[in-house]
């Protein structure tokens, strides 16, 4: 395994075991609650209490650096039996044909079989192995899981406690090289208490940074939310967004897989947006910029305007009386009483940097993004990180150690470089409005013309005379 993709798995790892304490690693909290959450954390992730407060321990040492798992490889045992590949292939193969089957009974199966010795198979390593090839007791869950469970709407007693994000896929716009169709989507982000919006645009791509862009945009426009619920597609669980999120206090929660009803709120309204869809396709959009103009018309008077039933059940279920008409999403994020929490905007764009390191080149250059940046000639040979927004590289930000960290803008050759330089503008053509030459031979001319004129009429006063 290379030294990148072993530092890849430790921070998701990391990221995970944040995610497990973040509800309660508060040191302001009450130790009875403390210990009251971490129970409900061990129970509902099937995790001790014991392996919760050692990560508790390493976060408190070392913040998230030491929370990464150590890079270990166990070897196979030379004890091992030699056709322990194929017992492995067996053993997956009695799980898939009964879930609940236990390690001791495969191992007891496979004794009773003849195929291995009893007592030469332990339970640990045949664990493990099920374990690293995908068949362990959590990952099992979902196959045993009841596939009839009901559906239920629920909602957060105020806004900003949980907000939902998802991906949707929208129309093809003819906005691509040569006219042809880009595929584009649509990234939400909304408020489960209110079914409010607190972002949502239309893209060209399903990349991870449009997620970001949607977090980055609804956080200065609405503040920060208490946690954030997600699904598990890959622009969801990259370990930037997740950091970002740690960073601004925000506790990230991941859906479990195959279950779109605990995500019901966004679920819903993804559902709804295909009325959107349907009069969209009547347009003729030239650029994303106009289906995104028309999407905004929709969401201020149509969606935020219109009664939710979501909110109806709701308050039917507490027992309050609903008007006629109903509540509409910004109705009701309007009338809560819980208060918004606003970031400083330069907390809030640090947060969502991405961070790489740089060679720089013998010319004081560096590689960034298909283009040439101008750092130093003074750092060439060394070693920089970079820190940049993904949706804006026109300007990013280098530090290195020794020196005060400072803004790079792309390389722009200047004209003295080119092959064909620029002619200076005191020895280009101009194209005048008429010829001076001629100008000031016409006037010359009328010159004459009027000398001559005054020599007659001096020669005939003298004849007169």
């Amino acid at each position: 395994m290379e030294t990148k993709d072993v530092t890849s798995w430790q921070d998701e790892e990391a990221a995970k075991r944040f995610q497990l304490i973040s509800s309660y690693i508060s040191d302001d909290m009450d130790p009875s609650k403390r210990a009251q959450l971490r129970r409900e954390v061990a129970a509902s992730n099937s995790i001790s209490e014991r392996t919760l407060m050692r990560y508790e321990a390493a976060w408190r040492r070392g913040q998230f650096t030491a929370l990464r798992p150590k890079d270990r490889k166990m070897p196979l045992s030379s004890r091992l039996p030699s056709n322990f590949d194929e017992l492995m292939a067996e053993a997956i193969q009695l799980k898939k044909e009964v879930p609940a089957r236990s390690v001791n009974r495969i191992i007891l199966i496979l004794e009773m079989e003849g195929r291995v010795a009893p007592g030469v198979l332990k339970r640990s390593t045949v664990q493990r192995h099920l374990f690293e090839a995908g068949f362990g007791v959590k990952q099992m869950k979902r196959y045993t899981e009841s596939r009839n469970a009901l559906s239920r709407r629920y909602c957060k007693p105020h806004r900003m406690m949980l907000a939902q994000c998802d991906l949707k896929y929208g129309l093809k716009l003819l906005i691509g090289p040569d006219n042809k169709p880009v595929q584009t989507y649509l990234s939400v982000l909304i408020d489960d208490h209110s079914r409010f919006l607190l972002e949502a645009r239309w893209y060209a791509s399903q990349d991870a940074v449009i997620v970001e862009d949607t977090f980055h945009r609804a956080i200065l426009k609405w503040g920060v939310f208490d946690s954030c619920m997600s699904d598990n597609g890959k622009q969801y669980v990259s370990t930037q967004l997740i950091r970002t999120m740690e960073r601004l206090g925000i506790h990230y929660i991941q859906a479990k897989p195959y279950s779109p009803w605990t995500k019901g709120c966004v679920e819903r309204f993804n559902a709804f947006v295909d009325s959107f869809l349907a009069e969209a396709r009547l347009q003729k959009f030239s650029s994303l910029d106009e289906l995104n103009g028309s999407w905004d018309a929709w969401v201020e008077e149509y969606y935020h305007k219109k009664a939710h039933e979501g909110l109806r059940e709701y308050y039917e279920s507490l027992h309050v009386e609903v008007p006629p008409e109903g509540i509409s999403p910004k109705q009701e994020w309007e009338r809560d009483s819980r208060r918004l929490k606003y970031l400083d905007a330069k907390v809030v764009a640090e947060a969502f940097l991405h961070h790489e390191t740089r060679n720089v080149d013998k010319s004081g250059c560096i590689s960034f993004d298909g283009r040439k940046y101008e750092v130093s000639i003074s750092l060439a040979g060394r070693k920089v990180e970079i820190a940049y927004d993904p949706m804006a590289t026109e300007e990013i930000t280098v530090s290195c150690q020794g020196i005060q960290p400072f803004n790079a803008k792309p390389l722009v050759i200047p004209e003295y470089c080119d092959k064909k330089p620029i002619v200076p503008a005191s020895m280009q053509e101009a194209v005048p409005d008429s010829s001076r030459f001629l100008d000031a031979l016409k006037k010359e001319a009328e010159k004459s013309r009027q000398a001559m004129a005054s020599a007659i009429s001096f020669a005939a006063l003298k004849k007169g005379e």
